[in-house]
């Protein structure tokens, strides 16, 4: 069989067989689809040899970009080792060693040092560590003696992930409500989205009115709050929304004065992803609870953590008969393959200095999204650091935003695929989320691409 027989059949085999995520499949088995079979620094190569610069990261995971040296021979190693044991019953060199060094970092880079951050739980995903935290947070206060605060406190627009606790505390109607039948109960406070403010409010003269709704959820409900899940700075799959500055640090004042658990779901802006290797620290705030996943591994393996504070990592603690244990767990929890890459991700962070030079890299980005707000249908722009979105509408005096059913999200981000980048959209908003190893030359020449399609189909 010649190489393009092979293609075709995998592409017929594609459409046969598998069932992917947030697709509809109707239009995927109408397309031809892109079917990667390599990859190397920031771009990905199709069965057909053609080249993308990959602006989305693999989806939000590859810090370090494809082919790192580093990982490949952190799991090479490893392979020659073991390639997983439980941590039921046992543990393994790679997850102690993974551990230290996240409590490192996190102690030393959060403020004030020495954060009571101190517990890692593994898992496997986002929506798993999430899972994990909602469910310690719950069990907490049952081991405290406070019976009620079963609930949770989430921001319109959030995404936690796809299981039913993440979807819980979800607030994208498009994603979550086909599911609301089986959630548990979530009191919603206004998302930070000062570009389309929900209380028809403009900052800075808001004065944080959304911070004040929160709090008079707080004050109604406060004996029934187990904990409050957020986002810090964007909420990244609720269209790159970014929050003003000081509104964290307001949930994290609102949160210690109404004793209520504080999650942060660093899972899409930890490991340096904001400029910062956590977003937490742009305003110094220092959650009960903290979700990681995504660039964790650099990409190369699926692995999450859920770092909890030591007061509530205490009240766990008691006799085998007092049924205090954490009754959950993965059969992969701790895989020393997907730790052993961990730890060459985060260790490429010293080495290379990622941090430092992404100065310069912001600051093309940043210059880039003021240019491209002056296009005529472009109402929004907004980043933290290397995460950004381009909100495009159809008529920029009054906000109007382009039908759903127009899909000029997505008739933007093909053509850019047609020109060598591969991005995907949220809704009308264009995400532009590379790996942190993209060099000038290339981030230039993807914004280039991202600018030329969306005056292609928004003015063509």
């Amino acid at each position: 069989m010649g190489i393009l027989e092979e293609n075709r059949r995998l592409e017929e085999l594609d459409k046969k067989y598998i069932w992917h995520p947030f697709t509809q499949m109707k239009d995927w088995l109408d397309e031809k689809p892109i079917i990667i079979s390599e990859g190397r620094d920031c771009f990905i190569k199709d069965i057909y040899g053609k080249w993308y610069l990959d602006g989305v990261s693999s989806l939000w995971v590859t810090i370090h970009g494809h082919r790192k040296k580093e990982i490949d021979d952190a799991i090479k190693e490893q392979l020659s080792n073991i390639a997983h044991s439980t941590l039921l019953g046992l543990s393994n060199v790679p997850a102690i060693k993974l551990a230290e060094k996240l409590i490192h970092m996190v102690s030393s880079l959060l403020v004030p040092p020495h954060s009571s951050l101190t517990k890692v739980f593994y898992s496997d995903n986002g929506s798993t560590a999430v899972e994990v935290a909602l469910k310690m947070a719950f069990q907490y206060w049952r081991h405290k003696g406070v019976n009620g605060r079963n609930a949770f406190v989430s921001l319109n627009n959030a995404y936690h992930g796809d299981t039913i606790g993440a979807v819980s505390v979800g607030g994208i109607d498009i994603f979550h409500m086909a599911f609301g039948p089986l959630l548990f109960k979530t009191y919603k406070a206004p998302s930070p989205y000062c570009y389309r403010c929900e209380l028809g409010r403009e900052y800075p003269e808001c004065t944080f009115a959304c911070l004040n709704e929160m709090e008079d959820i707080f004050k109604m409900h406060g004996d029934e709050i187990a904990a409050l899940i957020i986002e810090p700075l964007i909420q990244a799959a609720g269209g790159m929304i970014t929050s003003p500055p000081g509104y964290l640090k307001g949930v994290r004042e609102l949160c210690t004065k109404y004793n209520i658990i504080m999650i942060a779901d660093e899972v899409a802006t930890g490991f340096g992803r904001t400029g910062k290797m956590f977003a937490c620290e742009h305003e110094s705030v220092v959650p009960d609870t903290m979700c990681l996943s995504k660039g964790i591994t650099g990409g190369y393996m699926p692995l999450a953590v859920t770092i909890s504070a030591d007061e509530i990592y205490n009240l766990f603690l008691g006799e085998f008969k007092d049924l205090k244990t954490f009754f959950h767990g993965h059969s992969y929890t701790g895989n020393p393959l997907a730790c052993a890459a961990a730890l060459a991700c985060l260790n490429l962070f010293e080495k290379e200095q990622i941090l430092k030079n992404l100065k310069g890299k912001i600051q093309i980005l940043e210059s880039w999204l003021k240019e491209v707000l002056n296009l005529q249908h472009v109402g929004d722009v907004r980043n933290v650091g290397l995460m950004a979105g381009v909100e495009l509408v159809k008529d920029k005096k009054t906000k109007e935003p382009y039908d759903w059913e127009e899909k000029t999200g997505w008739r933007v981000v093909y053509y850019a695929r047609d020109n060598g980048v591969f991005i995907r959209p949220l809704g009308n908003v264009i995400v532009i989320m590379p790996p942190l190893s993209i060099s000038k030359q290339n981030l230039n020449q993807l914004l280039k691409v991202i600018r030329d399609s969306i005056v292609a189909v928004t003015e063509g």
